[in-house]
């Protein structure tokens, strides 16, 4: 299990949706035999984890341009995880 963990923390966010896509699919299709359906579910929800961890850093690094009275952008705030900005 810790190389699969390794696996995902090198794959890009893209990469790791991929492949969760791909767990949720077989998990849906209802034709897994139990115990695999098992690891799957525990790897697919390492890589939900994963993904949100990089949205939420992603995130983090958003700014939002100010724009100064001459309309012109005058530099950046935070970005507002409410919307209140």
């Amino acid at each position: 299990m810790a190389e699969e963990q390794s696996q995902i923390s090198e794959m890009s966010f893209e990469q790791a949706l991929r492949e969760l896509e791909s767990v949720v699919r077989r998990l849906e299709s209802g034709d897994v035999p139990l115990d695999e359906s098992i690891t799957l579910y525990e790897r697919g929800e390492e890589l939900r984890k994963a993904c949100q961890s990089r949205l939420d850093a992603a995130q983090a690094r958003i700014e939002k341009i100010v724009a100064g009275t001459d309309g012109k952008p005058a530099g950046t705030q935070p970005f507002d995880v409410d919307g209140n900005a």
